[in-house]
């Protein structure tokens, strides 16, 4: 059975940082494109970053600057480490885990930001 497991999200004032980790089980990790998509109150859910498998990344220009995302296969786990957080920034925020023939999605974890 697949799973991606988010945690790291929390309440956060503005410019603090939050350290987001994905843990995938039940897939071969390294074949697997992964990403961060964020759904926020009323909006359509977001791309935020993606890693390939060659690890190349991509970023949406609101985070650009700000987010960086990484992986490590021997831990099967992506990372989204957030600083200089805005409350723009504030929604839940997706792990997704893509290859060519299939893909999945976790369950979330909520990111705030206020003061």
């Amino acid at each position: 059975q697949v799973q991606l497991v988010e945690s790291g999200g929390g309440l956060v004032q503005p410019g603090g940082s939050l350290r987001l980790s994905c843990a995938a089980s039940g897939i071969i990790f390294s074949i697997y494109d992964m990403g961060w998509y964020r759904q926020a109150p009323g909006k359509q859910r977001e791309l935020v970053a993606a890693i390939i498998i060659g690890g190349s990344t991509n970023y949406a220009d609101s985070v650009k600057g700000r987010f960086t995302i990484s992986r490590d296969n021997a831990k099967n786990t992506v990372f989204l480490q957030m600083n200089s957080l805005k409350p723009e920034d504030t929604a839940v925020y997706y792990c997704y885990a893509h290859s060519r023939l299939t893909s999945h999605w976790g369950q979330g974890t909520q990111v705030t930001i206020s003061s």
